[in-house]
């Protein structure tokens, strides 16, 4: 595919990366020529130095000739602007990313009379996620799967946890709970889970299930399954604005530490329900005035990296409550992700993983369609989410029979609004929506999954 990319930041810079190496044509623009430079000799791509929102420097790029044009610079205004001549002067698929809350109500009403393909708010997305964890609290991360009729959740096992010991295999027999061991990951390996794979202590393991079975198995192993209630959050940038009004609608209860006041006055007007107190959240002594010792989850989202790290290290010492950090560079992720900091959120990243997603759907075939798209394992495993649309060699046999690859688990299957969780004799239908998790990376049709 022929991609432009408007924008050399962050967000950028990790699509440049990941759709290069899925090998599309791709065309980095900026106004910023140091960055156009240095993104197009480290990936070899095509570099256009200009304003994107203008038609002439569109039309450089290969407007013409692009299937996909994806405006990511640091404006909204700016990116809707570049959707918007884009689709008048080359009539190829556009994304836009609009980050403001003023625009959040009006994201809908723009994706319609602009024709966009998607309009992605990174710091909603976000509040989404962090929300989704404090729902679950015992679950590091949380994607779901067939509109939320399937979870895949991650979580680390504790020294004292009552799988250590245990094989895949027995979960079933001995917890009787009806859920799928996708991965597991131990140290800086990650396997594909088998039914003889035996847990140790700090094992960081997936699963899929139903939200109810779920519930069910956390329960089992001695985890807090429900959601927490109330929340203590430094910082109050939209993605605590966002957050809290998901929260609220919730019933959990918020307590936002901003040290602005005419940000903290702001937010104070704009959320009902949520306490908002001035004061720098980096200061020990207003989080202990705050509670953060008696807190059932502590979320630090400041602008500062640094910040939220050492905020984070800092509650994890002093509670026992569900510890959630933002980190806004990339560059780090393997360092910080050893620093044992229970759920870690990459707004960047969700921006990058939903815009890779659409384009791997685009690449979509005949007999199925690619709905969702998840790294499980970054860099190792995905979980994709697949729509059977026709009879194929993957629906004339039963599962235990197919000659799937190495590396591929069916996870589930969503057929008439219920959950099935595979077993060999089970086969796949026209119509099934499948879960697969594989360590295949860049699959976008289900059919490439067979040996």
């Amino acid at each position: 595919m022929n991609i432009i990319i408007v924008g050399c930041g962050k967000v950028g810079r990790v699509l440049v990366e990941q759709l290069n190496e899925a090998g599309n044509n791709v065309t980095v623009v900026d106004i910023n020529a140091d960055r156009v430079n240095d993104l197009a000799n480290r990936y070899d791509v095509m570099g256009i130095t200009g304003n994107g929102a203008t038609h002439a420097v569109l039309k450089e790029a290969g407007i013409d000739e692009a299937d996909l044009m994806i405006a990511v610079t640091g404006s909204d205004e700016r990116n809707l602007l570049c959707c918007l001549i884009a689709k008048k002067a080359g009539d190829c698929q556009t994304i836009a990313r609009v980050r403001s809350p003023q625009y959040n109500a009006d994201a809908p009403y723009l994706k319609e009379e602009l024709g966009l393909a998607m309009v992605i708010n990174p710091e909603y997305a976000a509040a989404e996620e962090i929300a989704r964890v404090l729902q679950f609290p015992s679950a590091i991360k949380i994607d779901t799967f067939a509109k939320g009729k399937v979870e895949l959740l991650k979580f680390k096992l504790p020294e004292d946890s009552p799988l250590c010991g245990m094989t895949v295999r027995e979960i079933g027999s001995k917890l009787h709970c009806d859920l799928l061991v996708c991965t597991i990951e131990r140290g800086d390996e990650a396997y594909i889970a088998s039914g003889d794979f035996r847990f140790e202590a700090r094992d960081i393991i997936s699963i899929i299930s139903e939200p109810k079975a779920a519930f069910g198995f956390f329960r089992k192993i001695h985890y807090k399954a429900k959601p927490v209630n109330d929340v203590l959050i430094a910082g109050g940038g939209d993605i605590s604005h966002y957050l809290c009004t998901l929260l609220e609608e919730s019933g959990i209860s918020a307590t936002i530490i901003e040290k602005d006041p005419a940000r903290a006055a702001q937010l104070s007007a704009e959320l009902r329900d949520t306490r908002v107190i001035v004061a720098d959240a980096v200061n020990q002594e207003i989080l202990m005035q705050e509670n953060i010792d008696r807190a059932e989850a502590f979320v630090s989202l400041t602008n500062l990296d640094e910040e939220n790290i050492l905020l984070s290290l800092f509650a994890k010492s002093v509670s026992n409550g569900k510890i959630i950090t933002k980190i806004n560079r990339i560059d780090f992720d393997e360092v910080i992700e050893h620093l044992d900091l229970d759920t870690i959120i990459y707004p960047k990243n969700l921006t990058s993983d939903y815009i890779v997603r659409y384009v791997r759907a685009m690449k979509k075939t005949i007999g199925t369609n690619l709905e969702t798209l998840y790294q499980v394992i970054k860099g190792k495993v995905e979980a994709a989410e697949f729509i059977v649309k026709e009879d194929s060699a993957l629906t004339a046999a039963p599962l235990m029979k197919l000659q799937l690859k190495d590396g591929v688990l069916v996870a589930a299957i969503f057929r008439d609004r219920k959950v099935l969780i595979p077993r060999g004799n089970d086969r796949l239908q026209r119509g099934d929506s499948v879960v697969i998790v594989t360590n295949h990376l860049g699959l976008h049709d289900m059919n490439d999954l067979l040996q």
